[in-house]
């Protein structure tokens, strides 16, 4: 018998967690393990329950969605967040990114979207909606700027993780290519690599650089001044 995906519900909105709840249910893959209605009862309820995923609203009371994100991904590598939002282009979107969640959401989304959502992230494999979450890190993270509020500094220039250092130069061009949102299919294409030779790269460089997956490795590349957020993108 197939392991379920376990799924914990946190929102503040009984209507939205029983609509989700209905729809992961109806997954043969998937069971609700728990819901809460603030950030430490997400917090009490992945202790006891152990969830692969949590959907985490970020405007909650008591303890905001999040501190209950850096709380959770810190005490159980093995569970994976998912942040809600109303807005693609959220600045909570993109502190839930930072706290450690592995993808976020709109609330609207779709039922089909919802449930493939929750499959990648479960998987430790994908990034959800990665051109977005680029948007996303383009919007929010900022580039230096000097006196004349003109950028003034490059990756090159920036003080370097020391952490990179550990890179091979194959594993820093497979970052900076997923910090672009791209597949290990993609990747392997453009490198003229087998997909199996991606993943283990990609698996090394979560590994040196102690990441939980690869949308942390995408905030971590623009963090760390690997990549310079663009100007003006029109998507």
């Amino acid at each position: 018998m197939t392991k379920k995906t376990k799924v914990l519900l946190a929102d503040d909105q009984p209507l939205l967690r029983m609509g989700f709840s209905l729809i992961l249910e109806a997954e043969e893959a998937m069971e609700v393990c728990g819901e809460a209605s603030d950030g430490i009862e997400a917090i009490e309820q992945t202790e006891r329950f152990a969830p692969d995923v949590v959907l985490m609203d970020v405007r909650m009371p008591r303890m905001d969605g999040i501190e209950a994100t850096r709380r959770i991904t810190a005490a159980h590598p093995g569970t994976r967040v998912i942040i809600l939002t109303t807005f693609d282009l959220d600045e909570y979107a993109f502190d839930g990114l930072r706290a450690g969640a592995s993808a976020f959401l709109l609330k609207d989304v779709a039922p089909e979207e919802l449930v493939h959502a929750v499959q990648l992230v479960a998987s430790g494999d994908a990034v959800v909606a990665p051109r977005v979450t680029q948007r996303l890190l383009e919007t929010y993270v900022r580039p230096a700027t000097g006196e004349a509020g003109t950028p003034s500094s490059s990756a090159a220039e920036r003080a370097e993780d020391p952490l990179l250092a550990d890179l091979t130069p194959r594993e820093r061009e497979v970052l900076e290519a997923i910090s672009e949102g791209l597949s290990n299919a993609e990747i392997a294409h453009r490198f003229f690599l087998s997909e199996a030779t991606v993943k283990t790269h990609v698996r090394r460089i979560l590994t040196k650089l102690h990441l939980r997956d690869r949308v942390q490795a995408v905030v971590y590349a623009y963090e760390t001044g690997l990549v310079i957020p663009s100007q003006g993108l029109d998507y």
